[in-house]
């Protein structure tokens, strides 16, 4: 086997008649080493088996995928799970576990364009990897998830990036007496005759990786109803029930003012889970906003509703921006964390609460971020080029939410909302880059808005602010080397939305 001299992963020995490997990597500016450019992937059926008397899992990922080119062999995404067979389509295959990845090797070439099933037999030990490296989050009663932005892979067997989203069908099965639950829609509840249940859930909108949610616990699921008839559905702790109430009874309310300003729900259902941990090491942000079910750490959400609001307003506006439409590459983490704080403010500011800093405005905090922006760029770099070390740095959200309020400033608000909606409406269930965003601004608003976001979002200086000519931006000073600032919540200023912040 030959060696990648930019990876060091083991490759299988390209020929034309044999055919390739498929990239290693999608080549991602963020994370390029994830995913593969041989396949695509269109759905994945996935099985766990929760042991209550081990705290393990037993699980089964089928993936079906369709060829970009003839592959001798290929890569899935994995790290920490213990494979134990493989099969690509009924033929068992070869593998090989490698430090990131599961080398796949069928008993013959697979030819470009061709629809196969990759089915992956595994086991996990949600407590094996340590945090912040591990998309599990084990409780006391078994486990939740949080993959974002590059950990599904330690959950199951993926091609784990963004730019490939698919169907997803889960199936959990738990002991008697815990629940199992899912990204998607309950669609089938099959006792075994064994002491335990397997629940069946099905996605109706294509999951990107890092938004899938698998939990078990001792749980109770509460239904209410949103706008529109909408289900909603909670998963809480059945011990946590009654005092997390009045958090989970304002979903429907905000649910309304979110779709006056984004449209309809994109979803079949929405809801939060406060995963059944206190630990604080449990995992490093406040919500996550896994597709149709956003996680929370409990107690966050027994304060009153001015200091959780616009924060659950925040995760509530992911479902738009993130997972309706997700980022091409992670450099693009702006335009669903600059959006997410962006109508979050809008939120809190409305209600008359004061921010983490004692504003009370829109205009007051941006002023206060502007005067930030020439250090944050040097601490940082440019809202829309991140690196892997600064990539939840605040300046990916409320650095963000700036270009927001710059581009409201110059076009006002009726061209704003149509730049939104028509970006949602032009790349919904699909991903989207900054280049996209920048072409549907000058499209909708019917002039060339290119060089007046590009400046926004990759100069190195911060530029004037329509409207605002006395506004002014702190020189900045030399930093020492440090910890990454972590990204927060503009609102709440609690830690949010990465396992890795």
């Amino acid at each position: 086997m030959a060696l990648s001299s930019q990876t060091g992963y083991a490759l299988g020995g390209d020929s034309p008649s044999r055919g390739t490997s498929g990239g290693t990597g999608l080549g991602d500016p963020v994370f390029p080493i994830l995913g593969n450019t041989g396949y695509r992937v269109t759905a994945y059926l996935l099985d766990f088996t929760y042991h209550a008397d081990t705290k393990l899992v037993d699980a089964k990922a089928t993936i079906t995928l369709r060829t970009t080119e003839r592959l001798a062999d290929f890569t899935l995404d994995l790290l920490g799970p213990e494979v134990d067979a493989v099969w690509v389509g009924n033929r068992k295959a070869e593998y090989e576990q490698q430090p990131e990845k599961l080398l796949v090797t069928p008993m013959t070439a697979l030819p470009a364009g061709a629809r196969t099933t990759v089915r992956v037999h595994y086991r996990a030990d949600p407590r094996k990897l340590s945090f912040p490296y591990n998309g599990w989050v084990p409780t006391d009663d078994g486990f939740a998830t949080a993959p974002q932005p590059d950990l599904a892979r330690t959950v199951f067997p993926c091609n784990d990036h963004p730019s490939d989203k698919a169907d997803f069908t889960i199936r959990v099965t738990a002991p008697d007496g815990l629940t199992g639950v899912a990204t998607g829609s309950l669609v089938a509840t099959n006792k075994n005759g064994d002491g335990t249940t397997t629940r069946t859930y099905c996605s109706k909108h294509p999951v990107a990786t890092e938004l899938v949610q698998v939990s078990v616990g001792e749980y109770k699921v509460v239904d209410r109803a949103g706008p529109n008839g909408l289900p909603l559905r909670d998963v809480v702790p059945v011990a946590r029930a009654e005092a997390l109430e009045p958090a989970l009874s304002l979903t429907p309310a905000q649910m309304s003012w979110a779709e006056q300003r984004l449209g309809s729900f994109p979803f079949e259902t929405y809801g939060i889970l406060p995963a059944n941990t206190d630990a604080a090491n449990a995992f490093d942000f406040t919500g996550l906003e896994t597709q149709t079910l956003t996680i929370y750490k409990p107690n966050y959400l027994l304060q009153k509703e001015s200091a959780i609001g616009s924060h659950m307003m925040h995760e509530l506006v992911h479902s738009w921006f993130g997972n309706l439409v997700s980022p091409a590459t992670w450099a693009d983490l702006w335009l669903n964390e600059g959006h997410a704080d962006y109508y979050g403010l809008l939120y809190r500011y409305e209600r008359g609460w004061p921010d983490s800093l004692g504003l009370t405005s829109m205009e007051a905090r941006m002023k206060d971020v502007y005067s930030r922006g020439d250090q944050w760029r040097r601490d940082a770099g440019p809202v829309a080029a991140p690196t892997a070390a600064n990539l939840f740095h605040s300046q990916r959200y409320t650095g963000g939410v700036l270009v927001l309020y710059a581009l409201w400033s110059l076009v006002g608000e009726e061209v704003f909302r149509r730049i939104e909606r028509t970006f949602l409406d032009r790349y919904r269930h699909a991903s989207a880059s900054t280049k996209d965003y920048i072409a549907i601004a000058t499209e909708a608003s019917g002039q060339d808005l290119s060089g007046f976001l590009n400046e926004w979002l990759y100069g190195t200086k911060t530029p004037r602010m329509p409207g605002h000519p006395d506004w002014a931006v702190t020189p900045p000073v030399a930093t020492a080397r440090r910890a990454p600032q972590v990204a927060k919540d503009a609102a709440s200023a609690t830690l949010c939305c990465s396992p890795h912040a």
